[in-house]
């Protein structure tokens, strides 16, 4: 298993390795930043997506030949391989990164990525978090913008952007508190925020208190197994947004999204992002407050019609 102090190490030493025998195969980008009201939004114009594309129907036409359903992460690459964290889960390099050292925390065995977040989960992406200062990000389901049936968390490291705040920084210092529970003002969209207890250094601990909230924004948000939602966390909050649809006028959006940070294809798809403006994109693919509010209610009727 991983021994403490030696996560870092292992990422770069791997990151290296797989960088050198070709495992690795990172997607150039140019990155720009687009403001919005004075809230600054990391765009990146994804410059070659051939490999990870040429790899995706490769991975199609072999299910179709064989029948059976392809999973990139059994087995794992072992060029990729970065440390076992737990019985349950392991971490490797992300593939086709756009971000360098960007980690994916899997289960050892198949879960399904609709699948609620388990002490499981939340232990493993602590054992990297008390080491890897970075945001941790779940998208959970298709609809949320997950592209592999097979549970995995990801991390990243911070800051998102080195030059100055992004949207997730101006967000978070306008937060409005009721207890533990908060809101963003400036987010026209359902979501969720809660802070974490500062200073943790047990995962195991961590894992707990991360797990009950996570659990209390499930529950406030209306969400169940097989919902579609992104799941936002760092070392100090914990960011849940209920979704609607994977993408907006060919724009796909994931947990990062949600953060400030939007990946576009090309030059058109930058375009177009800048003529909808990116809130406009958020607000589309998230779930409008009113249609959510609703939606618990007529849950929380049908529940209590069923106990009658």
């Amino acid at each position: 298993m991983l021994e403490p102090g030696t996560l870092w190490t292992r990422v770069i030493e791997q990151t290296q390795h797989a960088l050198e025998c070709g495992a690795l195969r990172s997607i150039p980008t140019h990155r720009e930043i687009v403001d919005q009201d004075g809230v600054n939004f990391l765009v990146r114009i994804l410059a070659n997506l051939t490999r990870k594309e040429k790899a995706a129907r490769q991975q199609t036409q072999k299910a179709i030949i064989s029948g059976e359903v392809i999973n990139p992460f059994l087995p794992y690459e072992e060029d990729l391989f970065v440390a076992d964290l737990s019985e349950t889960h392991l971490c490797l390099l992300n593939k086709f990164n756009v971000v360098d050292y960007h980690l994916l925390i899997i289960t050892r065995a198949f879960e399904e990525q609709e699948r609620l977040l388990t002490l499981e989960d939340f232990a493993a992406l602590w054992a990297c978090l008390v080491e890897y200062d970075g945001l941790a990000f779940y998208n959970a389901g298709k609809n949320a913008g997950a592209s592999q049936p097979h549970k995995h968390l990801q991390l990243i490291p911070l800051p998102l952007w080195r030059d100055g705040a992004i949207a997730i920084d101006s967000w978070l210092a306008s937060a409005e508190f009721k207890g533990t529970l908060a809101t963003i003002p400036k987010l026209p969209f359902a979501h969720g925020l809660m802070r974490l207890p500062s200073g943790m250094q047990s995962p195991t601990k961590a894992a707990e208190e991360t797990l009950a909230r996570y659990s209390t924004l499930l529950d406030t948000l209306g969400l169940r197994a097989g919902d579609a939602y992104n799941l936002l966390a760092t070392r100090d909050w914990i960011l849940m947004v209920p979704r609607s649809q994977d993408s907006f006028a060919s724009i796909s959006v994931n947990s990062l999204g949600f953060a400030g940070s939007l990946f576009v294809r090309d030059e058109e798809q930058m375009q177009i992002l800048k003529d909808q403006q990116p809130m406009t994109i958020l607000t589309q693919v998230a779930m409008p407050i009113a249609q959510r509010r609703e939606e618990i209610g007529c849950d929380a009727a049908d529940m209590k019609a069923r106990k009658d």
